[in-house]
């Protein structure tokens, strides 16, 4: 359980400390005074989600095997598949 919550934290802190996050965060801090407040918002809300983004996968990448991300891409595959299909199914009816 302290492996995993080691892990856990390495990979919150690599997420944060990435290269792409920082130059975001380096960008925003050098547009801060010159943009009006909805861009500075919106670059604010981008940077989130790519935070987030970062950090959900390499949590991802430190919880699980190669092999049970492969399964889990699979699955998430098939149910794309299957999700289409049933679109289709709709939009032909």
């Amino acid at each position: 359980m302290i492996a995993t919550a080691i892990k856990l934290q390495e990979a919150s802190r690599d997420a944060v400390h990435d290269d792409m996050i920082m130059e975001i965060v380096k960008h925003i801090v050098s547009i801060r005074d010159v943009v009006d407040e909805e861009s500075f918002i919106k670059e604010m809300y981008n940077y989130s989600a790519m935070l987030s983004a970062m950090t959900t996968t390499l949590v991802t990448h430190a919880l699980l095997t190669e092999e049970q991300l492969n399964d889990m891409l699979e699955a998430i595959k098939e149910m794309d598949t299957v999700g289409e299909e049933l679109l289709n199914e709709y939009r032909n009816n």
